[in-house]
């Protein structure tokens, strides 16, 4: 399958570039600088110079692809929040509207849990209402894009399929050190769990939807079995002492920040390969 990645030397994309090569995918991958690709090109990627910023440049980038998987965005930690929903939302609408134009047949966004508020009073579910007003630039951004490729595919029959990912980590990925000193600005609590999900689930689910026919138009949630408190995760690094505060009120919310995971079961036959966070520990995959 001719594959175009976006995002490619990200967290996410850098380690699942690999593995599409490993399984025969031709795979091309957008980047704006080809340098900086060096490691993946070295493996048999194709790098196409591109930037979401430049519509121009994106029909060449799509021209023969047969799918299109799109990682690329700017997180919650950039402060640019006109950069966020340029790159998030206007940036994944041209790309979409390129690979529709060039015949892709099939178009795989990359999503967050983010886009999911408090108060479901369960797991956040693909069809519980987000916010379209969400006040963090990053979460209203990836709904924004979400809402404008649902459209699409409803309008045009378009192959769109979204994963809304949980807190990604593994591989020798450096996330969970760097959220650690995030959690003490945010007084998060140390009671609130963190859906996780392992870099080899992220493959599994996106290589699920690559090869799943029938799922047009579908949102699916991506987490393991086995949420962890935050607590845990600042133990894991060392930092609980430096992180919590120990005058905390009673955790008010125990979904937050929680996903239901049964549709891309049910759907696809997913399974995790990585249960849970204490798996990679003892498994030696963090």
């Amino acid at each position: 399958m001719k594959i175009l990645v976006t995002g490619a030397t990200g967290k996410v994309g850098s380690r699942f570039v690999p593995r599409l090569l490993a399984k025969g995918h031709e795979v091309s991958i957008l980047v704006r600088d080809a340098a900086k690709a060096a490691a993946l090109t070295a493996l048999g990627a194709r790098a196409v110079v591109g930037d979401l910023f430049s519509p121009a440049t994106l029909p060449p980038a799509v021209e023969g692809m047969e799918t299109v998987v799109h990682l690329a965005a700017l997180f919650r930690t950039f402060t640019d929040n006109e950069g966020i929903v340029k790159t998030n939302h206007e940036g994944t609408v041209a790309l979409a509207n390129a690979a529709m134009g060039a015949g892709v047949k099939r178009f795989i966004f990359v999503s967050t849990g983010n886009v999911y508020s408090a108060g479901y009073k369960h797991p956040a579910r693909e069809d519980d209402l987000v916010n379209m007003d969400d006040p963090r630039p990053y979460s209203s951004s990836k709904i924004a894009a979400e809402q404008a490729l649902l459209t699409l595919q409803k309008n045009t029959d378009f192959d769109v399929r979204i994963l809304r990912l949980g807190f990604v980590y593994g591989d020798r990925d450096p996330h969970i050190a760097e959220i650690i000193p995030l959690l003490k600005k945010m007084k998060r609590h140390s009671g609130s769990r963190m859906h996780m999900v392992h870099h080899l689930d992220v493959a599994q689910a996106l290589n699920l939807l690559l090869h799943t026919d029938g799922l047009d138009g579908e949102i699916f949630n991506i987490a393991d079995h086995a949420p962890i408190t935050l607590y845990e995760m600042a133990v894991s690094v060392g930092k609980a002492a430096d992180t919590f505060d120990l005058e905390e009120q009673p955790l008010v919310d125990p979904f937050e920040g929680i996903m239901d995971i049964s549709k891309l079961r049910s759907k696809t036959g997913f399974r995790p390969l990585v249960p849970s966070y204490y798996v990679a520990r003892d498994l030696d995959l963090l």
